[in-house]
């Protein structure tokens, strides 16, 4: 099964045989063995390429999952804790990641010491294949069918503001309200929905700042500047105080994933499982 897959993914036997440190008369032997054993033709074979017949591509498609699995398999039960070294490229959003993740990579790394973390702090949604991100923690639904994705636990949407803003201006009693306060919108979050009693509801908002960074949103409403929407996870450290509140929590019921995720590969690093174990772990205790 090994050689099959190796000749479907390098398209030939001959850069089988060199990707697997075989002659390629043993590749083929391998191949036609297996066809033999299966009583049906998985390649179609030519002197200038080799094809996949419908059975073959069948095949390949049920026998490749099963055969990474076995590797993943292996390379946990031969690994030890010493094993784990290398380099890892995490990405996270910048106020998430300031705030949760790099708090653990002191501990992450007394637990590996041959691991070396480079930690990417960006709200862009990033390539993880362009950007070589070996684990990227999001918090938003992930649709890509080329990732794995484990989720960790979750955060609600928040409507906040200062006690000092709201003596100013009132406290909104409804979403509606807030067509008269000043809003700080968060990258291009205009609308803020919430639910009501007819169901979901879309509010246009505006206001006299606007930034693509959290972090930015957060220090403008704790210094009485408007009115926020963001993530509870966000509400820590620095930015947990007495005189920010919460509005609206009865239209608000909505929560995001935390998740990890990293691609789909043939192969994944120990270090890159033992930092996920890790992180769903401790990210699970401290949200």
């Amino acid at each position: 099964m090994s050689a099959f897959i190796s000749v479907v993914e390098t398209g030939g036997f001959s850069a089988a045989a060199r990707k697997t440190g075989q002659s390629q008369s043993a590749v083929s032997k391998a191949v036609n063995a297996l066809e033999k054993r299966l009583g049906v033709a998985l390649l179609h074979r030519s002197t200038r390429k080799v094809t996949l017949t419908d059975q073959g591509q069948k095949y390949y498609e049920r026998t490749k999952p099963l055969l990474d699995e076995i590797l993943v398999a292996d390379n946990e039960l031969t690994s030890s804790v010493q094993d784990v070294s290398g380099s890892i490229r995490i990405a996270a959003p910048s106020t998430f990641g300031r705030l949760h993740v790099l708090p653990l990579i002191p501990k992450l790394l007394s637990l590996y010491s041959g691991l070396q973390v480079d930690l990417v702090l960006s709200d862009a949604l990033r390539d993880m294949v362009d950007d070589r991100i070996d684990l990227a923690i999001r918090i938003s639904q992930v649709n890509d069918p080329d990732s794995v994705v484990r989720r960790v636990a979750s955060t609600s949407l928040v409507c906040v503001g200062s006690r000092h803003y709201f003596a100013q201006r009132g406290i909104p009693k409804t979403p509606a309200d807030l067509i008269n306060h000043n809003c700080l919108i968060y990258g291009e979050m205009t609308e803020w929905a919430f639910a009501g009693s007819g169901g979901r509801l879309s509010i246009p908002v505006r206001g006299t700042l606007s930034s693509n960074s959290a972090e930015t949103i957060l220090a403008g409403v704790i210094n009485g500047v408007g009115i926020g929407l963001m993530y509870r996870a966000s509400l820590v450290g620095e930015f947990e105080t007495p005189d920010v509140i919460t509005v609206l929590d009865e239209f608000l019921n909505e929560t995001r994933d935390v998740s990890l995720v990293w691609p789909k590969r043939r192969f994944i690093p120990t270090r890159v499982r033992r930092a996920t174990d890790f992180l769903t772990t401790a990210l699970s205790a401290r949200l």
